[in-house]
């Protein structure tokens, strides 16, 4: 979880920066790197779900925003409390950020497909699906920043050490 987390955030960190020079965006850097590092904190009581199965239905997905939603609050409720204001918007889900959330969103899918690209040039062919439908799940967020990313970074993901300058 904190290799991945990390991940995340750097690539969140990719995301703003590139919404806000290249794209005319006014997103809070700061703020997308704190929710990306804390994207993922309240699987530390409920394990994760494989996304298939977490977005199967709309059904499914809301019964596991719900039980996230415990998770956050149980977590929160084992802070002090003067402490608890400031770590509330990381651990639930709410309206507060929103672009900033979708700028980690997207940067958590980058994540996955960097992962079926490593996986891929280890001659893993199980990953070929993942891949193409990550890469449609990222293309489909319609964010600006992301297609960038898939265009001009992406690609040297598949770079040998060599073949990178």
């Amino acid at each position: 979880l904190s290799e991945h987390s990390h991940d995340v955030a750097v690539l969140s960190h990719a995301l703003a920066v590139l919404t806000n020079k290249r794209f005319n965006g006014q997103v809070d850097i700061g703020r997308c790197v704190l929710l990306a590092l804390y994207h993922d904190t309240t699987e530390i009581l409920i394990g994760d779900m494989p996304t298939p199965v977490k977005y199967y239905n709309p059904e499914l997905r809301k019964a596991y925003r719900k039980v996230e939603n415990m998770s956050g609050n149980k977590l929160l409720s084992m802070l002090p409390p003067d402490m608890r204001d400031e770590y509330e918007p990381l651990l639930l889900a709410d309206d507060r950020w929103r672009e900033e959330r979708r700028i980690v969103r997207a940067a958590d899918k980058l994540s996955a497909l960097i992962k079926c690209v490593e996986e891929q040039d280890q001659g893993n062919r199980e990953f070929d699906k993942a891949l193409r439908s990550t890469q449609k799940a990222v293309r489909d967020m319609n964010l600006p920043a992301a297609d960038y990313f898939l265009k001009e970074f992406l690609p040297s993901y598949r770079l040998t050490l060599d073949e990178q300058e």
